[in-house]
């Protein structure tokens, strides 16, 4: 039962920055891919160390909120800066995406396998027709999600095999997630729209090694996500059967 006068939780120092950070954003109206001031300006105005200013920074990085370039500073990729996503939530995020990865892994490597022997005309059309609406649309984040999703689905169906379908729409709402954070780093869509052509084409010739060769070249691209690689400010450490996902 919630107990309505529990002690108050103090707010962390990197929360009240990302706040601060927010509230800049806004009333400066700064525009996706305009650039935030230098981290040293950032601590000289908000009076705090440059140490927490660079914390504030990474973690609105892992949230995706702004994308942080090696000595070219910090780019907003989002409108508003971030969303209402707590540290807390991320690391639940985090704890959970390694096992769902691994999950996701081993049902689509099988359609994958299945789907080269058993695929049709159709089928092909379809996968086809999903990868020339996402090379038609790169720039584009949700018709390049959409895409994606409608690649995967084809290809799974491909497998015709009712139960892994049934067993994919279990983690349904994990692959969109997974699919999600994977699609906003950086250079990631042109290289995902790569791998599912080397999926096409392992399935189009009937070659289930080689299918089952670019599930794995995908997976293990879909885990190179800057969630995974990030270390809470607290330092709480995951669970140790949740570690980056690895094959």
């Amino acid at each position: 039962m919630h107990d309505a006068l529990a002690p108050a939780t103090p707010t962390r120092l990197y929360e009240q920055l990302i706040e601060r950070l927010r509230a800049y954003v806004g009333t400066e109206g700064l525009a996706v891919g305009d650039r935030l001031p230098p981290e040293r300006e950032l601590a000289a105005r908000l009076e705090v160390s440059r140490a927490s200013v660079k914390q504030a920074l990474l973690i609105l990085e892992v949230q995706g909120a702004i994308a942080t370039r090696h000595g070219g500073g910090s780019y907003l990729l989002r409108e508003g800066a971030t969303g209402p996503e707590t540290v807390a939530e991320l690391i639940e995020r985090r704890n959970h995406l390694p096992q769902a990865l691994e999950a996701r892994h081993a049902l689509e490597a099988k359609c994958a396998q299945l789907a080269a022997v058993r695929r049709t005309e159709t089928d092909l059309a379809a996968m086809e027709h999903a990868l020339a609406a996402m090379a038609a649309n790169l720039d584009d984040a949700a018709r390049v999600d959409e895409a994606t999703r409608a690649f995967h689905d084809a290809a799974n169906r491909a497998a015709h095999n009712e139960v892994l379908l049934a067993l994919m729409e279990q983690i349904a709402s994990f692959v969109g997630e997974m699919r999600h954070e994977s699609l906003r780093q950086p250079g990631r869509p042109t290289k995902s729209l790569a791998e599912h052509h080397a999926l096409l084409a392992a399935i189009r010739a009937r070659d289930p090694k080689a299918a089952v060769a670019a599930v794995d070249a995908h997976m293990a691209t879909i885990a190179q996500i800057r969630l995974l690689d990030w270390t809470p400010p607290d330092g709480t450490a995951p669970d140790p059967f949740l570690l980056p996902y690895t094959r």
